[in-house]
């Protein structure tokens, strides 16, 4: 029970937070992400038993070209494509190999794309359209709070056919067709109450963000089994560390970005 209510204090500060920076303006909203993403850079490192500094002085500048100077579309699609790609390589390593194969050069491209990139992808969700809208990316976080919640109950209530055992013994398959399911309701009363984008858009984003929110969650879930860690940290009282709170929607971020582009681009 007490660690049920310093879990539900500490989420409700960290929204709380979150979606006030949303809502006071852009710049803001991006210097969060900053500071999250360098949390999250220092739990990654750890898990990785990687220490370069170099690290941080690219996430800087990266940040500052991507997300707060927006300097080239062009720079932006091929950094997009990259990390896709990334971040789908390491889906199949989740899904074919025993163990994800860290070497010293792929630790650095890991750090790069999984994490950096796709923070980044993350802080400029809510401009692709040309300016700042923060009831997506509040939208958006909703979909993801609500996949997570409503997997974790149901599949706590009801779950009995394990997802992915080996690697998160507690996610199951009802528990993830159950996040799946209220996060397309959620969907529709999003678009219900903000009448921004299409009723389809909305479900569209709830099904990427169920789907690879939970991918990115496993593939944190390894990096972890092979740390022989149970928390990528410990800042978040009841959560762990920042990485295990924000590592499904930093995950599916560019595959929600990607989705959002190719609306705009077609109609």
């Amino acid at each position: 029970m007490r660690e049920t209510i310093i879990r539900a204090v500490s989420g409700l500060l960290y929204t709380s937070i979150l979606v006030a920076s949303i809502l006071s303006s852009e710049v803001i909203f991006i210097v969060l992400f900053y500071l999250l993403s360098l949390v999250c850079l220092i739990e990654m490192q750890k898990l990785l038993r990687l220490k370069s500094y170099a690290l941080y002085i690219l996430q800087a500048l990266l940040f500052y070209l991507f997300s707060f100077l927006k300097f080239n579309q062009d720079a932006t699609i091929l950094l997009l494509f990259i990390t896709i790609f990334v971040n789908l390589f390491l889906v199949k390593d989740l899904i074919v190999i025993k163990k994800i194969p860290v070497f010293e050069k792929k630790k650095y491209i890991i750090i790069i794309f999984y994490l950096i990139s796709s923070t980044i992808f993350l802080t400029l969700i809510p401009t692709i359209e040309g300016v700042f809208i923060p009831k997506l990316v509040i939208g958006i976080f909703f979909l993801i709070w609500t996949n997570d919640t409503f997997a974790y109950l149901i599949g706590k209530n009801f779950g009995r056919t394990k997802l992915y055992e080996k690697i998160s013994p507690n996610k199951t398959i009802e528990g993830f067709v159950g996040g799946l399911v209220f996060s397309i309701i959620m969907s529709y009363g999003i678009w219900y109450y903000t009448h921004f984008l299409t009723m389809w858009s909305w479900l569209g984003m709830a099904i990427i963000l169920s789907i690879f929110g939970t991918l990115g969650d496993l593939i944190q879930s390894k990096f972890k089994r092979q740390a022989g860690v149970k928390d990528s940290g410990k800042l978040m009282p009841g959560h762990g560390g920042l990485f295990d709170r924000l590592d499904s929607i930093i995950f599916a971020s560019p595959f929600v970005y990607a989705y959002l582009y190719i609306l705009n681009y077609v109609s």
